[in-house]
């Protein structure tokens, strides 16, 4: 029997989010400054934590394989940051070309430290420590301490524009029906397999309780973004990142690996899992999305920063943890990182209209991400009583 145990633990981090947005709208609602749910303010929202998400997802793949974590991530986005503002504000390279050359540099920075990490076996902690800095280094002498700006709209708008179709509010509606009508199939369809296979499945009328809820949420904030500018491309982007990472950690036999690895890695090795190329893997991704993360953070400020990228692996490292991932490796989703990200977002969102001095932001945010790890590492205690 489906226990109601294990539907409340598997929620709980999707519950804290719905408690702490309430807790920030009646806050902001008291002292009289706006509302968090205000249409323009759920379009930041989304575009100020973008590159949380997609930093988020490779972290997971590296936290999956044992609790490594990658520290150079927000020197990796200065320093590809730095590429695309050379080659697309100075040399004027075509846009195109200018983008591929910055993915190839951020995976084969991801590489170079898989590398060392994956077949040399050096402690994932200093590789990418090393590599933070070295990175920024890299990052600064390439823009000589200077900011490079403005990129031209050729290359801004394709992250910072909209999609509104025949109207923003009619266009963003009917996508969130259509979302939510993808949802419904493909949450009944797995289900019916899972029950013709013999898997334990929860209640139908749990899934159909959750299912409402998720819509209800889905067109909610459809209509907010169709009644400020409509669909944000970067919104699309992150769908994309989301969903495809999301099918490989849980319908690829390599994605099952990562979990593998994190359980024991000893008996993966054992049970023929290439436990380096694997460790080679989750490295070089994390390369390649916080390439993706530059490229979306040089469009949103339209510059390329020394300081860009500054405690950005932070902010990673925190959702995956706050969104279940273990901090023992081996357990943790896609959906779990992105519902941290967000977390962390409503946190500095919420704290920021609210005034809060940004060094109380730090310490909030610190105590949340231990209470996080503290909570995963019980967690683990209990099982093992």
């Amino acid at each position: 029997m489906y226990k109601t145990k294990i539907s409340l633990k598997k929620y709980t981090m999707l519950l804290a989010l719905v408690f702490i947005m309430i807790l920030f709208q009646m806050l902001i609602i008291w002292q009289n400054k706006g509302s968090l749910f205000a249409p323009s303010n759920i379009t930041n929202l989304i575009s100020q934590n973008s590159y949380v998400v997609i930093l988020a997802t490779g972290m997971l793949m590296c936290i999956l394989t044992g609790g490594n974590i990658d520290l150079s991530v927000g020197s990796i986005v200065a320093l590809v940051g730095a590429i695309a503002g050379t080659l697309i504000v100075n040399m004027k390279a075509n846009i195109y070309l200018s983008i591929a050359i910055c993915l190839l540099a951020g995976t084969l920075l991801g590489a170079w430290q898989a590398f060392w990490i994956a077949y040399m076996r050096i402690p994932p902690f200093i590789v990418t420590l090393a590599g933070m800095l070295t990175f920024r280094g890299l990052a600064l002498i390439l823009l000589n301490g200077l900011t490079i700006s403005p990129f031209p709209a050729d290359y801004t708008r394709y992250f910072n524009s909209y999609l509104a179709f025949g109207g923003a509010l009619n266009f963003s509606l009917a996508i969130g029906a259509v979302v939510c009508a993808i949802l419904v199939v493909t949450q009944l369809y797995a289900r019916r397999n899972k029950v013709k296979k013999g898997y334990t499945v929860e209640p139908l009328a749990l899934l159909a309780v959750k299912l409402l809820l998720i819509c209800a949420v889905t067109i909610y904030v459809s209509w907010l973004l169709g009644r400020d500018k409509g669909i944000p491309i970067i919104l699309v982007l992150l769908a994309v990142v989301v969903l495809a990472y999301n099918y490989y950690t849980s319908n690829t036999v390599p994605g099952r690996y990562l979990y593998a690895m994190g359980g024991n890695e000893k008996a993966a090795r054992l049970s023929g899992v290439d436990t380096n190329r694997t460790l080679f893997f989750a490295y070089t991704n994390m390369g390649f999305l916080a390439a993706i993360a530059a490229l979306v953070c040089v469009a949103r400020f339209n510059s390329a920063a020394p300081s860009a990228g500054t405690n950005y692996e932070m902010d990673a490292i925190a959702s995956c943890y706050i969104g279940g991932a273990s901090a023992f490796g081996g357990v943790g989703t896609v959906g779990g990182s992105v519902i941290g990200a967000v977390f962390m977002g409503v946190l500095n969102n919420g704290m920021s209209i609210l005034g809060i001095d940004a060094n109380w932001q730090r310490t909030v945010k610190g105590l949340v991400l231990l209470a996080a790890v503290i909570f995963d590492v019980m967690s683990k205690k209990r099982k093992q009583a």
